[in-house]
């Protein structure tokens, strides 16, 4: 064993009695950032090259810093985004939601779909469905000025065909010139209720900014509520939204997406752990 892999195994120890849910990988993750090398590559660093500021990332992962905070970067689908305070950090269940997204462009008879992405923050969901959907158009709205820079950056740095648009505004209000004629609308909105908040994970509280957790209300829907009402100004008749909640919110969110309001095949989908996730709707084609 070399001097960096006995490191990072003495540093997986002291990320295990901190409580980290994933302290090998954390502890490889932050070896690779500190070294600027790949996780798979570490075996090759030579003693000569350890980097003592190892152990500052790690100090810092164990008082509760997210890892993507500390290295800069969060993976997605097929991306390396760059991340940091100020921003929220994606996770990999919206990935599932996307998934959907992609498979319903697919079956869509259009040449070139709009696609609106309400509440971008790093521009995951955007970038990824402008990187798997080629000739889709995606509108990348985001209210909060630091998030809409990391979204700008990431979308500078990564969309080379120029398919992303990021547009710094409010959902109620954003793109009225494109009202009528989106094909998809996605949003992973903040969902969380205030009355949960000690139940949420402090590196998750302490550290993604409050605009994007707390949805607002008793039951945390207001901002889902927001969507649905943006979701039915933008969509051409028979487009389809999609929008990520909590496994405890499926019915709520689903309701929300009412008949009368000309939502049909209102449906709640699961995501990797089969918990309820994202509830898709069809804007009525009549």
């Amino acid at each position: 064993m070399n001097l960096l892999l006995d490191e990072i195994a003495r540093a997986t120890a002291r990320l295990a009695d901190a409580g980290a849910a994933s302290p090998r990988a954390d502890a490889e993750e932050l070896a690779a950032a500190v070294h600027g090398v790949r996780r798979s590559e570490l075996h090759g660093v030579p003693d000569s090259a350890f980097d003592a500021r190892f152990w500052e990332f790690v100090a810092r992962r164990e008082a509760g810093e997210p890892l993507q905070h500390i290295t800069g970067r969060a993976y997605f689908r097929y991306l390396e985004l760059k991340v940091g305070p100020g921003v929220f950090v994606p996770r990999p269940e919206t990935e599932v939601m996307v998934g959907w997204a992609l498979e319903t462009l697919r079956d869509m008879d259009v040449r070139d779909p709009l696609v609106v992405d309400l509440g971008t923050g790093s521009a995951a969901i955007a970038l990824s469905i402008a990187l798997e959907a080629p000739r889709a158009r995606v509108h990348a709205v985001e209210k909060d000025p630091t998030a809409f820079v990391h979204a700008t950056r990431n979308i500078e740095e990564l969309d080379e065909r120029g398919r992303v648009r990021p547009h710094l505004d409010d959902f109620a209000t954003a793109l009225p010139e494109l009202d009528g004629t989106v094909d998809l609308v996605v949003s992973n909105p903040p969902y969380i209720p205030m009355s949960e908040w000690e139940y949420v994970p402090p590196d998750v509280r302490d550290h993604d900014p409050a605009d994007a957790l707390w949805g607002g209300g008793d039951d945390g829907l207001d901002a889902i509520r927001v969507v649905e009402r943006t979701a039915r100004r933008l969509l051409r008749p028979g487009g389809y939204v999609a929008v990520e909640h909590s496994d405890l919110q499926g019915n709520g969110v689903y309701w929300t997406f009412a008949e009368e309001n000309g939502w049909r095949d209102v449906r709640n989908r699961r995501d990797l752990t089969n918990r309820d996730r994202f509830v898709t709707a069809r804007l009525a084609a009549d």
